[in-house]
Order: C-alpha cells, then structure tokens, then sequence
C-alpha cells in the first residue's frame, strides 16, 4: 500500500502517489473503471485532473457517483479572466459529476503577463474564490512548468494564500543549482505555511528528441521497474512531497509498484549511477 501524508493544512491525509488522471484523456469508460480498482487497491485516494486533460475528466466522472468520499478530487482551470474561469470550473463539475470540488488549481501560471491577469480584479483567482464561497471549491492551488515556475509560486504565495503547488521535481532538476535553490526555497515557505507541495515528472528521462514517441507524456520515461523505483524514491523519501503520476496508462502499475515498495530514498551515488546509465537529460532548457 501506498503511504499517506497531510495534504497540507487540508486535514486530508492524501496518498502520496497521486494519480494524474491525464492518463485517462484517451480511454474508454470501461478501462478507466479496471484502473479505477487497481488504484484503490494500492490505496490511492487522491485524483488530479485538468479541463484541458481531453476526455479526462468525462472519464473520471462516474467514479464519483460510487467513490466520491474516497477520493480528494483536484482538476484545473487554465483560463485567465473571471468569466472564463467561473464557466470552466462549472463545467468541470458536470464533468466530473459532483457538486464540489476538494481542489481548484490556476493551471500552468507561469508567464507574467497571463499572472497579472489572472491574479488581478476580474481574473480566474477571483472566480475561484466566488466558487469557494459557493460551496463548489473547497481550496485552491496553483501549477505551473518550467525552470522559473518555483520563483512563480514564490511570488503567487506572497500575493495569496493558495493551498497547495504543484511543479516539476526529479534528480536531473536537483542537479541544476539554480532550480534547486528556487525550490528549496518555495518548499520551505510551503512547510512553514502549510502549503501542500505536488511534484511532477518525476520518471522523467529526458526530452524525446529525435526518438519516435511512444508514451502518453511529452517526455520520455523510464521502462523498466528498477529505474522507475529509484526514480519515485528518491522524490518520496523527501519529506512531504507528493509525486503525480505519469499521464500513460502502462506506466501507472509500475509507478503505483514503486510507490507500494518505497522504504527509503536511493543515495546520491545511486542516483548519480542511475543518470549515467539511463543517459538523463534535462526536459527544461530555459
């Protein structure tokens, strides 16, 4: 079974494997609901989810008729202006067929003009807040991508008091001074507001460049199991964090196996031994 940690200041105790339910944009209703079991059989209980996520929210939908209580449901509104916004988290409620939300994001809130917009009189932070007094949010976090994301979170922290981030997070991202500066930084602010802190591509290998994709994710993963364990370990044996899955279907047992077998983290020589044997390479260049 997979561990279980606050989410924050949340007063859920979330799995610390969450499962991103991009995997399911492609699917059909009956292999989402096979995933749906084997996912409560390793004691996920948390669901993050996009708009944006093509068919994913469609698919994770009528869970929640059965399965609503068991799970913290998060998804994500990339939209930048009020009206937008307010639009897109009602439709993510029909969608994922429940009456509220546990967890609105502001999606990928990286570029500074689309942070102003966002941010200010008349964007998507406000209609989140409305839907939260509403009734249909009961918090809000905010995502993001990309070597300057930690610095965003830095800067969305001081403006508002979201409850959680999500951002990039492997060994090849820790190898660059810089991020991982910026990182330790924003997950520091997090531990003492009580921010719930989300990683992401943490099975990341490097970009695909010139070899044919292959798997639902936009950078290639590991394959086998052994690499995929010290690369979910060394994220989970940080304190707190919490790793998202990957967004291809064939992968999520292998991840969910690592996540079940997770006793401590890989030491650096293990995971340096790990970056030259897999050929790793940074998936942000700039």
């Amino acid at each position: 079974m997979i561990h279980r940690q606050p989410f924050g200041q949340t007063g859920h105790d979330s799995s610390a494997i969450i499962f991103g339910a991009f995997a399911v944009n492609r699917c059909d209703q009956a292999t989402a609901d096979r995933l749906l079991m084997r996912l409560m059989d390793h004691g996920v209980n948390h669901i993050d989810t996009a708009a944006s996520y093509g068919d994913s929210e469609l698919r994770v939908g009528p869970w929640m008729n059965h399965h609503r209580d068991e799970f913290f449901l998060a998804t994500k509104t990339g939209r930048r202006v009020y009206t937008k916004a307010k639009e897109e988290i009602e439709s993510s409620l029909v969608r994922l067929q429940t009456d509220c939300l546990d967890l609105i994001q502001l999606h990928n809130l990286v570029d500074e003009e689309q942070w102003d917009q966002a941010m200010a009189p008349g964007g998507a932070l406000e209609a989140a807040c409305d839907a939260r007094k509403e009734g249909k949010v009961r918090y809000i976090g905010v995502t993001g991508h990309g070597l300057t994301v930690a610095r965003m979170h830095l800067r969305s922290l001081e403006a508002f008091a979201f409850d959680s981030v999500l951002l990039p997070w492997n060994y090849v991202l820790w190898c660059n001074a810089e991020y991982r500066s910026d990182f330790n930084q924003l997950n520091a602010v997090c531990r003492e507001r009580g921010v719930a802190v989300q990683t992401i591509k943490g099975v990341t290998r490097g970009p695909w460049g010139e070899t044919p994709q292959s798997r639902n994710t936009w950078y290639q993963p590991f394959e086998n199991q052994a690499d995929i364990n010290r690369a979910v370990h060394w994220v989970l044996g940080q304190d707190g964090l919490f790793l998202n899955s990957a967004g291809d279907l064939d992968l999520l047992p292998r991840l969910l196996a690592a996540g079940s077998t997770f006793r401590r983290a890989p030491h650096h020589d293990e995971m340096e031994e790990l970056m030259a044997s897999a050929q790793m390479s940074p998936l942000f260049v700039e």
